[in-house]
């Protein structure tokens, strides 16, 4: 037998204290007849208080606290085996922290919104495995494919526009890395989450879209920003914006979202283009699409699971309890005392 809250097993130390405590107010009972008057005159006027019944009542409260610190402890006895298997896909989720991320379009700007995203459909995960690539003008796992979803968010808040020291905005690049965080013997079950604002101009996006293809790998791009463009704001260290980002010729950079792109990258693996929103309706549509995916086993563990039986003890208490309150301390006396002794 084993309990699986052992620690309330502590509670058993209060039971000596409770002895204690009523072998002290019998005492002070009987001093107190003692005080009344001569101990032999109340004992014949109290005949039909049976003592033993007194004791006896205080036996079952004990015993039955006893049964109750044991059902708090939840006993368990009685084993059987069991086998729970993992099944899901994985999903490599890209996210751009170039510094048009930045950008202010989206409220409170585009890398928050990515972000608040990605932890969302972590949220709505089940078995799949998951990791994290940061890209810019390079890009790098920043977290490994995981079941572990809690690690996973915690380095997605650790990321920001200033990790990655090469400027740009790397889409191929980051679409190649992807690629190399999977498992290569596998033409199914992987799928890229991309979120970005489109704009590159130092890789092939398509071109590295048709080896995930070939891969067997699904994007799922999602576009952020407005096809008019945004200024990029650079702030200080108290968040106050300074001035604007500008090009070499002085004048101020707009960016802007680049749909085509994405929606190439989309076409090329069969997989589907969003843009962002406020309702984060994309997130839903694409949980749906990739729980529809045929899924993989990754694990199948063993375990013991142990059979609960704090109920027999709990029963043992409560008829214990109502054996106490049904019991008085009276008895029957067979001779009525007349008044004097003999």
């Amino acid at each position: 037998m084993r309990f699986a809250y052992s620690q309330y097993l502590n509670l058993l130390l209060l039971l000596p204290i409770f002895v204690a405590f009523y072998i002290v107010v019998f005492k002070q009972k009987r001093k107190a007849l003692e005080r009344f008057g001569n101990l032999d005159l109340v004992t014949k006027m109290t005949a039909s208080v049976s003592r033993k019944r007194q004791v006896f009542k205080v036996f079952l409260i004990l015993v039955s606290l006893f049964f109750l610190v044991l059902t708090f402890a939840r006993p368990q006895f009685g084993e059987r085996l069991q086998i729970m298997k993992r099944q899901g896909i994985d999903l490599m989720i890209a996210l751009d922290t170039s510094l048009s991320m930045l950008a202010e379009d989206i409220k409170p700007n585009r890398m928050e919104r990515a972000k608040h995203e990605i932890a969302s459909l972590i949220d709505k995960l089940r078995g799949d495995r998951v990791g994290i690539l940061a890209f810019a003008g390079d890009g790098f796992v920043q977290c490994p494919l995981t079941t572990d979803y809690g690690a996973a968010k915690m380095f997605l808040d650790a990321m920001d526009t200033d990790m990655i020291p090469e400027p740009g905005t790397a889409i191929g690049t980051a679409i190649e890395k992807a690629l190399e965080a999977f498992v290569k013997q596998e033409r199914k079950h992987k799928v890229l989450l991309l979120l970005t604002d489109g704009e590159d101009h130092v890789s092939d996006p398509i071109g590295a879209a048709k080896k995930a293809a070939e891969q067997g790998v699904r994007i799922y791009p999602i576009g952020l920003g407005t096809r008019k463009g945004e200024p990029i704001p650079i702030r200080d260290s108290r968040g106050n914006v300074e001035e604007y980002k500008r090009d070499r010729k002085g004048e101020v950079v707009m960016t802007k979202l680049d749909e085509s792109t994405l929606q190439k990258i989309a076409l090329q693996t069969d997989g589907k283009y969003y843009r962002s929103t406020m309702g984060e309706g994309e997130l839903d549509k694409i949980y749906e699409d990739i729980s529809k995916l045929e899924k993989k086993e990754f694990e199948a563990k063993e375990f013991t699971q142990y059979e609960d039986r704090y109920q027999y003890f709990l029963i043992f208490a409560i008829v214990l309890l109502s054996l106490e309150a049904i019991l008085t301390d009276r008895r029957r006396v067979k001779k009525e005392w007349g008044g004097r002794f003999e």
